[in-house]
């Protein structure tokens, strides 16, 4: 696969392990000074600097999920909801830090450079001898996961891209300059084509985007793609904050069987577990990488309370999947619409990149050297015809949001990293009370897994039972 950038495989940069590995090696291996040093020759002038590490991160964890917790909120309650963010963001940082010094203990103790986030977990299983001879299955397992989740971020982009657009076209005999309006109720809409269709007309483009093999092409769009989803989120926040309605009359707790919901998209949105080993292995200082993790991701955890509160409180039960949807049918909005739509449109590449990353390789190694772009160009197209023909089939913004999240995020985000951590130490001295706080973390990401899923799925089958059932009564 010809490109200059790996998500999951980082550069051969040795390694700064603070672990009792350390402290055990024969005097004739190098020491922690050598190390520290040839670490720094080598990543200290390519490696990227504290505010570039900071900005990506903020770029892994900012989408389309921030911009459905509006909804979110309602569904867990103006006060339950933004206390649950809060919790599940402290947790998501937590579990982050734990996958680093996993991770960091690995390398060290196998002598590699660099772990990704399915070495990991297969080196984690090597410590326990009754899991040794299926280790491999926990890299499989890993990269299922992140397959899943990036494939699903693929498919919300579709769904996403055709639900705006859409609103954009049937409202644009009634787009005017005047944007005091506080909901769409009253604009007329000109019905068009089915969402499903737009995500059609959509394919043949994306496809396109995908055949960029080499991200660095794109880099440029994909500077000015966050540039101009920037300056939306300014404006998105602009308007929510000069028309909340006063006084606020919203439930503080939300249906309890609604709260799995709320669980799937709030952790759909904490989507960056998969970015940060990448990111701390190409810092110039990654000593200083836990300080970028704090800050960036308590950055991300306060846009993701305070837009799902001032979203929830401005809209109220009128609250969209994407927040976008309920802004007023004006021009000015109506382009950050288009501008929020290019962007994610560029992420899709982005995002496809990693699934692509670890089953196009495979697939090229098993045949000769003539056919090699052939099959490559070929399981792009089939990869994004796959996630085009899942959002048609599920063409629900939040559902499909709160379903990847519940399946695949929190898997990789609350799940597997505290397990992680009790493989990897658990001959080391781990106390019962970190154990048990682990098996906490664990078992909670595991019910929200199972109920989010399910709830998920149940209410994909309702609307589109309710859909069929709509469209045969006009039919009549």
């Amino acid at each position: 696969m010809a490109s200059d950038i790996t998500y999951h495989d980082g550069p051969p940069f040795s390694r700064i392990e603070d672990s009792p590995m350390q402290e055990e090696q024969p005097a004739e291996s190098p020491g922690p000074l050598r190390v520290q040093n040839e670490y720094e020759r080598i990543g200290g002038r390519t490696g990227s600097s504290f505010f570039q590490t900071l900005i990506h991160l903020l770029k892994g964890n900012i989408g389309t999920g921030l911009l459905g917790l509006p909804l979110a909120v309602k569904n867990a309650g103006i006060v339950v909801g933004p206390l649950s963010l809060l919790g599940l963001g402290i947790v998501a940082i937590h579990c982050m830090s734990l996958l680093v010094k996993c991770s960091h203990h690995l390398s060290a103790k196998m002598g590699k450079p660099f772990l990704n986030y399915g070495e990991a977990v297969e080196y984690g299983m090597e410590n326990v001898s009754w899991l040794r001879r299926h280790s491999v299955w926990g890299r499989r397992v890993v990269n299922l996961f992140l397959i899943i989740t990036q494939l699903g971020f693929c498919c919300v982009y579709f769904v996403f891209l055709s639900d705006n657009v859409k609103q954009i076209v049937e409202a644009a005999n009634g787009t005017t300059w005047n944007c005091q309006s506080h909901t769409n109720e009253t604009t007329v809409m000109v019905p068009s084509m089915d969402s499903r269709l737009y995500m059609l007309s959509f394919l043949p483009f994306i496809v396109l985007l995908v055949f960029t093999r080499n991200l660095s092409i794109l880099a440029p769009f994909s500077t000015l793609a966050n540039l101009v989803m920037a300056a939306s989120l300014v404006l998105i926040y602009y308007y929510c904050f000069t028309n909340i309605s006063l006084p606020i009359d919203l439930p503080m707790v939300g249906n309890a069987r609604d709260y799995p919901l709320f669980f799937g998209t709030a952790i759909f949105a904490f989507e960056g577990i998969g970015v940060v080993l990448p990111l701390e292995n190409k810092m110039q200082k990654p000593q200083n990488f836990p300080m970028v993790l704090y800050v960036g991701m308590g950055v991300v955890t306060f846009l993701y309370i305070s837009l799902g509160t001032i979203g929830y409180l401005c809209f109220g039960e009128h609250i969209g999947g994407s927040i976008t949807l309920n802004l007023p049918n004006c021009w000015m909005y109506q382009i950050v619409k288009l501008l929020y739509c290019f962007g994610i449109y560029i992420t899709y590449a982005l995002q496809f990149y990693v699934p692509a990353e670890i089953l196009i390789p495979q697939a090229v190694r098993r045949v000769s050297g003539r056919l090699e772009l052939v099959v490559d160009l070929s399981i792009r197209v089939a990869l994004v015809t796959f996630t085009c023909a899942l959002a048609i089939l599920i063409p629900e913004l939040d559902l499909v949001i709160s379903l990847v999240g519940s399946i695949s995020s929190s898997a990789l985000a609350l799940i597997i990293p505290p397990l992680l951590q009790i493989l990897t130490f658990h001959n080391e001295g781990l106390s019962w009370g970190v154990r048990l706080k682990n098996s906490l973390i664990s078992t909670v990401g595991l019910v929200g897994f199972v109920t989010g899923t399910y709830i998920s799925i149940e209410q994909i089958i309702a609307r589109n039972a309710a859909r069929h059932k709509g469209m045969s009564f006009q039919v009549m």
